[in-house]
């Protein structure tokens, strides 16, 4: 038996740290998305009783560092599975970008393997299980537009925002989350995104109110310390995008373009400059409503 899972990748429009929390973990608060920039993974029933874990991308890890594997791992051990699985993941979405690939992969594999195992989960039983391998799981899990409070964990659903073009570009360098938190510092002069605002923008449909609306707090601390997001994030403005924003703690940028005839002028100016570049378009619902 073979299942295949999609999973697509997220995006912050809007992403704010509101305090370090006791736990060590910051209290944030972001609207998140989902754009069909998509890994997919596939899962095979195994009779012996192991986890096989394979990625198209040589590089990605194949053991319990892999975020996939270790849902798999955690499935297994909380439901004393005996049989196995070979996990294939087929990557699109460029690794420790700001995106979630990791997360979605074992969002992907959660929701998956729920079938392949016959667990009859609910998916807020999964999205639990989902908070133990990393804070952007449980979002992943559900898949659409959504609120996300605590370390990221908590989950209100919202409709979708208004549809547009998204051009993401990744620049050829890896950026430590650690580092970047390690880096903020909250205090007067820090620029907090207005998520009621975004909100608003999103139940009503307004795009332009949206692309107001961006703001990542970690934004200015990632643009001091990588000079080439800055430049991209200048290059897609210049080049006419509606909105700009870094992803996550960086370093993929994305600019919102409502007008398909800006879409090509950006995505050519951009791939002068960077090889990784993705034209998408905001998914918003849920992998369930797409195929309703």
């Amino acid at each position: 038996m073979r299942i295949s899972v999609k999973a697509p990748a997220k995006i912050n429009l809007t992403l704010d740290t509101l305090y370090k929390r006791p736990d060590g973990y910051h209290e944030v608060e972001m609207v998140m998305t989902t754009v069909d920039l998509a890994d997919r993974v596939e899962l095979t029933l195994l009779a012996s009783d192991e986890i096989r874990l394979e990625c198209s991308a040589s590089f990605v890890p194949d053991d319990a560092r892999n975020h996939a594997y270790k849902a798999a791992q955690l499935l297994k051990e909380k439901y004393k599975v005996k049989q196995g699985v070979r996990i294939y993941i087929h990557k699109q979405i460029p690794v420790a970008a700001g995106l979630a690939g990791g997360s979605s992969d074992a969002a992907a594999a959660l929701r998956g393997l729920n079938k392949l195992w016959n667990l009859g989960l609910t998916l807020d039983e999964l999205a639990e299980i989902g908070a133990q391998i990393g804070s952007d799981v449980p979002f992943c899990v559900y898949g659409g537009t959504a609120l996300a409070t605590g370390r990221g964990e908590r989950i209100e659903h919202l409709t979708p925002p208004a549809p547009c073009w998204v051009i993401l570009a990744k620049p050829p360098i890896g950026v430590s989350t650690a580092d970047v938190y390690g880096n903020l510092r909250i205090n007067e002069s820090t620029k907090h995104p207005d998520t009621a605002y975004m909100l608003k923008a999103i139940e009503t449909q307004d795009f332009q109110l949206m692309c107001k609306s961006l703001g990542n707090v970690l934004e200015d601390v990632t643009l001091s310390l990588y000079p080439q997001v800055k430049q991209i994030k200048e290059l897609m403005l210049a080049s006419g995008a509606d909105g700009v924003l870094m992803s996550g703690s960086g370093p993929t940028v994305y600019a919102l373009v409502q007008k398909e005839a800006k879409v090509q002028r950006i995505y050519n100016a951009l791939r002068g400059f960077v090889k990784d570049v993705y034209v998408a378009r905001l998914l918003g619902c849920t992998e369930a409503e797409i195929l309703a």
